[in-house]
């Protein structure tokens, strides 16, 4: 039995990303701030909780809980994100508490779920992190003060791993999606000349669908890539091609 574990497997590309992983035989473990979106993503055999990444106690609770139940984990999929109100826009406008927020979800959170991960990874010898960061973290969104540094921090966090870990058996690698059309990015898309403007910039001609991405991420998983570990698997449609 192979293991997942999947943060914000809600809603979105974590929905997405559970529905391909239980196609492909895994065995989940499902976490979500909507612990009941969570119970309905995970599956037969599954386990889910309602959860915030950036709580240390509560991540390390869940994580043992989660070994306790399923006995392992082969692969941790750090996709739990959010982009901060509208408020978060530009640095000098942007308050205290909304970057905060982004920076402890976007990237404390990879980091507790990883460092609760890692010791069972560790025993096993073998694991796989995966991380959600964004073509935000390789080229800023304009506007997107938080978000953008958030998603660079993600990116970087999932190369540290890789090269402190490879020795051990364990891989890191991270996913760029690029404009995705989620619950959290809809209230864009329903403003036509918005989407047009989002559209006209993807060589594709449209946005990314989340089964897009959990493409993507279930082929990570998969270990059909088993060579690749340090790097940011770009999914954006051309856009940062250009």
């Amino acid at each position: 039995m192979s293991v997942a574990v999947v943060t914000g497997g809600g809603s979105g590309i974590g929905r997405a990303t559970c529905a391909r992983l239980l196609a492909e035989g895994f065995t989940l473990a499902v976490l979500d701030m909507n612990g009941d979106a969570a119970s309905a993503a995970a599956g037969p055999g599954g386990t889910a909780r309602a959860l915030d990444v950036a709580d240390a106690p509560a991540v390390a609770q869940a994580f043992t809980e989660i070994v306790a139940e399923l006995g392992r984990i082969d692969v941790l999929v750090n996709n739990a994100g959010i982009s901060g109100s509208p408020a978060a826009t530009v640095c000098h406008e942007t308050p205290v508490e909304d970057w905060d927020r982004v920076l402890a979800t976007n990237t404390r959170g990879p980091f507790l779920c990883s460092r609760a991960a890692l010791p069972v990874m560790l025993a096993q010898g073998s694991g796989h992190v995966i991380t959600v960061a964004s073509v935000a973290g390789e080229v800023a969104f304009p506007g997107r003060c938080a978000y953008t540094a958030s998603k660079g921090a993600a990116l970087m966090f999932a190369k540290s791993l890789a090269l402190d870990y490879a020795h051990a058996g364990i891989r890191s690698n991270a996913v760029c999606p690029g404009f995705v059309r989620t619950p959290m990015t809809q209230w864009r898309l329903d403003i036509p000349e918005l989407a047009a403007q989002v559209e006209a910039n993807i060589p594709i001609g449209r946005i990314a669908e989340p089964d897009d991405v959990a493409d993507a991420i279930s082929v990570l998983a998969s270990g059909r890539m088993g060579y690749m570990t340090g790097h940011a698997l770009v999914v954006d449609g051309g856009w940062t091609a250009r």
